[in-house]
């Protein structure tokens, strides 16, 4: 023992930890314990925090959304969190590899992976477009800024372009009909232009090759700060998780100095109660803190999966969800202060000048960084920052994919080979993409982006707490978390993952059921084939679930389809920590200590598993009854 122990030192590691530093050649492991916090901080502020949850603010009653949105977070949001890190960390394995705790359930692990994808497919092409918009800032001035160019309309009235003075000796009836049909310089570029949106959704038209170009770099930059997995991305995490908030501030500060600020923050921030009796609303903010923490994308289990067994994931969770919400709020404020400015400008109502979704992001704002001195570099930071706050996103969605295809296979081969397994996912990312690029590309984008990604997280995430808490069993997971953390999870946790969490999950998605919309964007309302294709998208995740369990139960032992079950919801022999030296308990090998250590520690070091097990086994020998009674249980 003293031997190894020297050799581990120099190794690097602590002593008593020998197997760790053979595991993180392995795998792969955080640097240090920001870089966890920070990618996670990347992976759950992303876009959506600027282009979804303002405009869901704006659209369901201003402040009277912050109360469904908190207490969703609370009674939803950080619970899960907590449950889906402490899930990965323990077993240290990716979204499928976890599952052995009741293999039955690995299909949702699978969802997982599927929903991950259909964002991980249309997310770059939004940071693609952002991507555009940053190259096109390095002008003198803007493309956007006056209404003189090819693509604009008559209709185009550009806040500098005086017009509306001019305008003013016009009679008023003219006046408010031009006003009624007024287009801003910025949004005439984002339709006509950038996109040069087609009239339908089946109407592809061409692929816009501005466009694809972005696409392609921004897949070469996910792919290059990918190479060497959380080693490389955890290092540059330290600038893309930091710097968003840098520009957020220096934007916030130019917009509440701008005249009718007020106005738009007032809008923000006034509630309007009626509202929150509407199941849209609550289904709104369930949805935007799934979507917006991560919970049920695979993310959670897959970065915390690289964690240190000890780690204070329980710390971590806190930390991170009151960071990513507080963005949210705080990003409300920067867009709503300019919103407010050009509203006062136009002299309309707040909720005549804003767009829908991504077009908030790429219309409000950058018609709003026109009326600033040396707009250009406005213009450039704002962009680099949604990069930013996308690629946080992007990261972690392709290192979940990746992650799980390489914990499935497993072998040493694959994990030699990592690097070209992400090449392959990023490749077939981007061909995915590109029909996004094509002038119904925006059209397509909404659609995943309302169907794919929305209430199939919901049922994903509602499964995992049943099958945690009430098929592997609550004690047990409690007992896990203890053997982790030290500490079993506070009482608080415990009723919310046992009840009120997926009570509330299971209540929106009854709600939503009743209360669905199909989806339109602007006057565009999508047609049924559209739609139908859009809830086949939903579905696909979710099916997985059910196709995988019924699967498992035919291949199980058992002669009654009772015993069937029994065995396929039963933890599997290799659930629990990944290391050997933490494998204490009822996860120590108890029977044959030789044989079965020996299979757990195969991979990384077969000699020392052996004389580890050596040395362990009269501890295993005292512990053996308690281990035959868990087994039976």
């Amino acid at each position: 023992v003293d031997t190894s122990h020297g050799i581990s030192l120099q190794n690097g590691a602590v002593p008593g930890e020998q197997g760790k530093q053979e595991k993180s050649v392995k795998r792969g492991n955080w640097g240090n314990q920001i870089e966890f916090v920070l990618t996670s901080v990347g992976y759950a502020v992303g876009l959506g925090n600027v282009w979804r949850f303002p405009y869901l603010c704006y659209r369901n009653g201003g402040g009277a959304f912050m109360f469904p949105y908190f207490i969703m977070l609370v009674f939803c949001g950080i619970p899960l969190f907590f449950m889906e890190l402490s899930f990965g960390q323990f077993a240290s394995q990716g979204c499928l590899g976890v599952w052995r705790v009741s293999p039955m359930f690995k299909g949702v692990g699978y969802g997982m992976m599927v929903v991950s994808t259909y964002i991980g497919i249309y997310y770059n092409v939004v940071i693609c477009i952002a991507f555009y918009y940053f190259f096109v800032s390095m002008t003198r001035v803007l493309p956007w800024t006056y209404c003189s160019n090819p693509w604009n309309t008559p209709d185009c009235v550009g806040v500098l372009d005086g017009n509306l003075s001019s305008r003013a000796a016009l009679n008023l009836t003219q006046l408010l009909n031009t006003t009624q049909k007024r287009t801003s310089p910025s949004e005439e570029y984002w339709r006509r232009y950038v996109l040069n949106l087609s009239d339908d959704i089946g109407n592809l038209g061409e692929v816009r090759l501005p466009l694809l170009g972005c696409l392609g770099v921004s897949w070469v930059v996910v792919f290059l700060c990918l190479i060497k997995g959380v080693k490389s991305s955890g290092k540059v995490v330290y600038f893309t998780a930091t710097f968003p908030y840098v520009v957020l501030t220096i934007l916030f500060v130019r917009g509440i100095t701008l005249e009718g600020a007020v106005t738009g923050i007032m809008y923000y921030l006034t509630p309007q109660w009626d509202k929150i009796l509407n199941a849209k609303v609550w289904g709104d903010a369930a949805s935007q803190i799934f979507y917006s923490l991560g919970c049920a994308w695979g993310g959670l289990i897959t970065m915390a999966s690289y964690n240190k067994f000890n780690n204070n994931c329980y710390r971590d969770s806190i930390i991170i969800s009151i960071t990513n919400c507080a963005t949210s709020v705080y990003a409300g404020f920067v867009i709503f202060s300019i919103l407010g400015f050009m509203a006062n400008h136009l002299g309309v109502d707040v909720s005549k000048v804003a767009d829908h979704g991504p077009g908030l992001a790429f219309v409000a704002y950058p018609e709003a960084l026109t009326l600033l001195p040396i707009s250009p570099l406005w213009s450039i930071l704002f962009f680099f920052m949604l990069i930013l706050l996308g690629l946080g996103t992007q990261f972690c969605l392709l290192e979940t994919l990746v992650t799980a295809i390489v914990d499935e296979v497993g072998n040493e081969w694959i994990i030699r080979k990592k690097t070209f397994v992400t090449l392959g996912v990023a490749v077939a990312g981007f061909l995915l993409g590109v029909p996004l690029t094509t002038q119904a590309g925006i059209y397509w984008l909404l659609l995943m982006d309302n169907y794919a990604a929305s209430f199939s997280l919901v049922v994903i995430s509602c499964i995992m707490c049943v099958a945690i808490m009430y098929i592997y069993g609550h004690c047990n997971y409690f007992k896990d978390i203890e053997m982790m953390l030290g500490f079993p999870p506070p009482l608080f946790f415990q009723i919310c993952w046992r009840f009120i969490s997926p009570a509330i999950i299971f209540f929106i998605l009854v709600f939503t059921v009743i209360q669905y919309r199909p989806i339109s964007y602007n006057e565009y309302v999508y047609p049924t084939w559209a739609i139908s294709i859009g809830f086949l998208m939903a579905l696909s995740s979710v099916i997985c679930i059910p196709i995988y369990a019924i699967y498992k139960v035919c291949r199980s032992e058992g002669d009654t389809l009772l015993e069937r079950l029994k065995n396929a919801t039963k933890a599997s022999k290799d659930w629990g920590p990944a290391l050997p030296e933490h494998r204490s308990g009822r996860y120590a090998p108890a029977f044959s200590p030789s044989t079965e250590s020996h299979l757990e520690v195969q991979p990384l070091q077969p000699e020392k598993g052996q004389s580890e097990a050596a040395a362990a086994s009269p501890v295993q020998g005292s512990n053996g009854s308690a281990h035959s009674q868990d087994s039976r249980l």
